[in-house]
């Protein structure tokens, strides 16, 4: 097995995580906020989503990536827009893609991620990735390989808040 299979079977175990916590979500459950700011079951989504584009599609590779504009602007990630970390708007507040397209966009980007992944050669992975504003500027990784595993954490990180939002709307623990 290549380090390019490895870190697709990695991003592949954590989405399939990440599904199951989606899977029983339904009406109001996918736009529930515990308070003003906090993340949504949506905004989760497309976020994870944006940040799979951003951080293989745009840092790895260099392209423009699977998402177009629109998309990637209902979620932003960063500053100039929303500070990291800054507050999430509700539904009301944001024009969200439809439900059925934002899983759609969310599976169909998993998938070309994946195909990528599988593709990347240590060589590939050894090279520097370089942030929006053209330099080495992000704190959790400065390589690609580092990049591709920092898309996994960061899923799974989000995921844990997915799975704290099930919780809070009474559903069942899930492994």
């Amino acid at each position: 097995m290549t380090t390019g299979e490895l870190l697709a079977v990695q991003l592949d175990g954590t989405r399939d995580w990440t599904k199951k916590l989606m899977a029983d979500l339904s009406g109001d459950d996918w736009s529930f906020q515990p308070a003003p700011g906090l993340p949504h079951a949506t905004w989760l989504c497309g976020h994870m989503t944006v940040s799979q584009h951003l951080l293989i599609h745009v840092r790895c590779l260099g392209g423009d990536g699977p998402l177009d504009e629109t998309f990637v602007s209902c979620f932003p990630t960063g500053k100039p827009v929303v500070p990291v970390g800054g507050p999430v708007k509700s539904v009301a507040e944001q024009d969200y893609p439809p439900l059925e397209l934002l899983l759609e966009t969310m599976d169909d980007t998993h998938a070309k991620t994946l195909a990528v992944v599988r593709e990347m050669s240590d060589e590939l992975l050894a090279e520097p990735a370089f942030g929006a504003d053209g330099k080495l500027s992000h704190p959790h990784y400065r390589d690609k390989l580092g990049a591709v595993t920092h898309c996994a954490r960061h899923e799974a990180f989000h995921t844990g808040q997915l799975a704290t939002l099930r919780r809070l709307l009474g559903k069942s623990f899930l492994r």
